[in-house]
Protein backbone atom coordinates (compact mmCIF):
# COMPACT_ATOMS: atom_id res chain seq x y z
CA UNK A 1 0.00 0.00 0.00
CA UNK A 2 2.72 2.76 1.16
CA UNK A 3 4.92 3.94 -2.42
CA UNK A 4 6.64 6.59 -1.37
CA UNK A 5 7.92 9.17 1.36
CA UNK A 6 8.72 12.55 1.02
CA UNK A 7 10.10 14.32 4.87
CA UNK A 8 9.46 17.43 5.81
CA UNK A 9 12.44 19.83 6.93
CA UNK A 10 12.62 22.44 8.90
CA UNK A 11 14.07 25.80 7.77
CA UNK A 12 14.19 29.29 8.46
CA UNK A 13 15.22 31.09 5.36
CA UNK A 14 13.51 29.95 2.00
CA UNK A 15 16.00 31.31 0.05
CA UNK A 16 18.97 30.00 1.83
CA UNK A 17 17.09 26.64 1.72
CA UNK A 18 16.75 26.67 -2.15
CA UNK A 19 20.13 28.12 -3.07
CA UNK A 20 21.88 25.21 -1.39
CA UNK A 21 19.65 22.31 -2.45
CA UNK A 22 20.13 23.67 -6.27
CA UNK A 23 22.85 25.07 -6.61
CA UNK A 24 24.77 23.10 -3.99
CA UNK A 25 23.32 19.66 -4.01
CA UNK A 26 22.01 19.90 -7.75
CA UNK A 27 18.56 19.64 -6.55
CA UNK A 28 15.70 21.24 -8.67
CA UNK A 29 12.78 23.08 -7.26
CA UNK A 30 9.03 21.67 -8.42
CA UNK A 31 5.09 22.59 -7.89
CA UNK A 32 3.07 24.75 -10.10
CA UNK A 33 3.14 27.33 -6.74
CA UNK A 34 5.46 29.31 -5.24
CA UNK A 35 3.93 28.84 -1.86
CA UNK A 36 5.19 31.47 1.07
CA UNK A 37 6.97 29.91 4.12
CA UNK A 38 7.32 25.81 1.72
CA UNK A 39 9.62 24.82 -0.62
CA UNK A 40 9.60 21.09 -2.43
CA UNK A 41 12.59 19.89 -4.07
CA UNK A 42 13.60 17.32 -6.37
CA UNK A 43 16.63 14.81 -7.34
CA UNK A 44 16.31 11.72 -9.47
CA UNK A 45 13.83 9.57 -7.50
CA UNK A 46 14.13 11.80 -4.37
CA UNK A 47 11.45 14.67 -2.83
CA UNK A 48 12.13 16.73 -0.05
CA UNK A 49 9.94 19.00 1.28
CA UNK A 50 10.67 22.12 3.56
CA UNK A 51 8.66 24.27 6.39
CA UNK A 52 9.26 27.51 7.21
CA UNK A 53 10.40 27.88 10.89
CA UNK A 54 11.97 31.05 11.38
CA UNK A 55 12.58 30.65 14.87
CA UNK A 56 14.64 27.48 14.59
CA UNK A 57 17.55 27.54 16.38
CA UNK A 58 20.06 25.60 14.48
CA UNK A 59 22.02 23.73 17.20
CA UNK A 60 18.28 22.69 18.82
CA UNK A 61 17.67 20.93 15.15
CA UNK A 62 17.23 16.86 15.24
CA UNK A 63 15.52 17.05 11.55
CA UNK A 64 17.09 14.06 10.15
CA UNK A 65 16.43 12.03 6.43
CA UNK A 66 18.09 9.00 5.17
CA UNK A 67 18.58 9.06 1.51
CA UNK A 68 19.49 5.79 -0.15
CA UNK A 69 22.11 5.76 -3.02
CA UNK A 70 22.79 3.20 -5.85
CA UNK A 71 26.31 4.39 -6.06
CA UNK A 72 27.72 5.63 -2.89
CA UNK A 73 31.04 6.25 -4.15
CA UNK A 74 30.39 8.39 -7.44
CA UNK A 75 28.22 10.65 -5.00
CA UNK A 76 30.71 10.87 -2.37
CA UNK A 77 33.59 11.69 -4.82
CA UNK A 78 31.33 14.47 -6.68
CA UNK A 79 30.44 15.84 -3.25
CA UNK A 80 34.14 16.33 -2.46
CA UNK A 81 34.91 17.62 -5.79
CA UNK A 82 31.98 20.10 -5.76
CA UNK A 83 33.79 21.26 -2.15
CA UNK A 84 30.69 20.66 0.10
CA UNK A 85 31.28 19.81 3.25
CA UNK A 86 31.23 16.43 4.49
CA UNK A 87 30.21 16.39 8.81
CA UNK A 88 33.11 16.12 10.66
CA UNK A 89 31.69 12.47 11.92
CA UNK A 90 30.16 11.69 8.30
CA UNK A 91 32.84 10.56 6.18
CA UNK A 92 32.05 7.51 3.48
CA UNK A 93 32.67 4.42 5.49
CA UNK A 94 31.25 0.63 5.87
CA UNK A 95 28.74 0.25 8.64
CA UNK A 96 28.79 -2.84 11.21
CA UNK A 97 24.75 -2.91 9.81
CA UNK A 98 25.75 -3.44 6.48
CA UNK A 99 25.59 0.05 4.93
CA UNK A 100 28.39 2.20 3.35
CA UNK A 101 27.30 5.65 4.54
CA UNK A 102 28.46 9.43 4.23
CA UNK A 103 26.61 12.54 6.27
CA UNK A 104 26.54 16.30 5.68
CA UNK A 105 24.42 19.01 7.67
CA UNK A 106 22.30 21.87 5.45
CA UNK A 107 22.12 25.13 6.20
CA UNK A 108 19.81 24.98 9.11
CA UNK A 109 21.39 21.40 10.99
CA UNK A 110 19.25 19.05 9.06
CA UNK A 111 21.36 15.81 8.96
CA UNK A 112 21.66 14.31 5.33
CA UNK A 113 22.79 11.08 5.47
CA UNK A 114 23.38 8.82 2.20
CA UNK A 115 23.59 5.34 2.23
CA UNK A 116 23.92 2.25 0.21
CA UNK A 117 23.72 -1.41 0.93
CA UNK A 118 26.82 -3.23 0.47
Amino acid sequence: MLTEIHPKLPMRDKALTRRYYITTLGFTEFGSADTEGYLMVEKDRVQIHFFEFKALDPAENYGQVYIRTDNIEALYQWMINQGIPIHPSGHLQTKPWGQKEFSLLDPDNNLLTFGQTI
